[in-house]
């Protein structure tokens, strides 16, 4: 595992593409600013060459003087890199093929015809940007021998890192280790981890290749992006620091708020089961886990809320026990016995199941109103 990773954010770019996604203007210049605020270190805005309002968000971007670099993504045309120039980028990617699939079936080129473009475009582009990051989209349908040889192409032609973009979705964590590993250690050069949730693995292949020793990578807020989206931005920060025990710096207390930022501008509601920012994340209706919560609030959950701006929160439902109905009315200002409590629990199920939701404060009321 490297010592540190520098997280990319394409909620701009990559996120944007989700269907049915389209950002206004003030809306990609907002979510910029949290990200910026959050403390995203590199920051993906856009496509420049789109023109029109992509570019006048990308031109605002830019004025805002925010202290993350900001990329511009361009497909491997000298016209696109002049379009990011002509925004005032300094932070250019170039996105194009490693797989025969993408390359023969989608650009109808060879390998030669690849490796020769790859090459010119790096070390043009290096003449006039601070930093060029290039694709090697498809990874996991490439041959790892083509593989080593685009990355050693691109490290020889001054490229700055080299993305590995599982396009498709169709790494699992030991494959994209596997590759990572390799490409590192044959061309030298450093790698990004890029990776689509279509098999539910987009955190997990950051993860591993992170811990095959990618120094960057890329990530969405609330995983928005193509298909089933790409890996979460909030689930592979949040992991890195709890589990691994790498700590980007970021203000991780701002990520609910920059989750309901885009989820707004995707038109979208947050699952209340998202981990790290989703509603229930930190809300506990069983009876054995809040009778535990209620003793040590370590028992029932991974992290305290706290860190990621989250609020427990104690729930009344189905699977309450008598504990829970006495924490909620001493919150009220009413306190029972449990023999009480006991008694109301069967009513507490009852309308929890009647009204499918669950019991508010002021129903609970009137229930223990209710009792003789």
């Amino acid at each position: 595992m490297p010592p540190t990773v520098i997280v990319e954010d394409t909620t701009l770019r990559d996120g944007e593409q989700a269907p049915g996604v389209a950002f206004s203007v003030d809306e990609k210049v907002e979510i910029a600013r949290r990200l910026d605020r959050l403390g995203v270190p590199m920051i993906e805005v856009g496509i420049p060459a789109m023109g029109g309002d992509e570019a006048e968000a990308i031109r605002r971007i830019v004025a805002l003087g925010l202290r993350a670099k900001l990329v511009g993504w361009n497909r491997g045309r000298k016209e696109d890199v002049e379009a990011s120039f002509a925004l005032g980028l300094t932070h250019v990617h170039v996105g194009l093929p490693a797989s025969k699939e993408l390359l023969e079936g989608g650009l109808r080129r060879d390998r030669a015809w690849l490796l020769r473009t790859m090459a010119e475009m790096v070390g043009w582009a290096k003449t006039r940007a601070q930093f060029v990051s290039l694709s090697a989209e498809d990874v996991c349908r490439a041959e790892p021998e083509f593989l080593v040889e685009y990355a050693r192409t691109a490290k020889g032609a001054g490229a700055d890192r080299l993305r590995m973009s599982d396009t498709v979705g169709l790494a699992t964590p030991e494959r994209y280790a596997s590759l990572v590993a390799r490409v590192i250690e044959s061309a030298d050069i450093p790698v990004m981890v890029h990776a689509h949730n279509d098999f539910g693995l987009a955190v997990a292949n950051t993860l591993a290749g992170i811990r095959a020793g990618a120094t960057y990578a890329h990530v969405t807020v609330n995983g928005i992006g193509e298909r089933a989206g790409n890996a979460s931005l909030e689930e592979t920060v949040v992991a890195l620091k709890i589990l691994y025990g790498i700590d980007v710096g970021w203000d991780l207390t701002v990520l609910p708020e920059l989750s309901e930022t885009v989820a707004r501008a995707c038109r979208q509601a947050v699952p209340p089961w998202k981990p790290i920012v989703g509603a229930n994340v930190f809300a506990h209706e069983s009876g054995i886990h809040v009778a535990g919560l209620l003793r040590n609030d370590r028992t029932f959950e991974p992290f305290a809320p706290e860190e990621v701006g989250g609020r427990r929160r104690l729930v009344l439902g189905k699977h309450s026990g008598s504990h829970g109905i006495e924490a909620a009315l001493a919150e009220r200002g009413i306190p029972i016995d449990g023999d009480r409590a006991r008694r109301l629990l069967p009513l507490v199920r009852r309308r929890a199941v009647e009204t499918k939701r669950a019991v508010t404060p002021e129903d609970l009321e009137a229930l223990n109103a209710s009792l003789s």
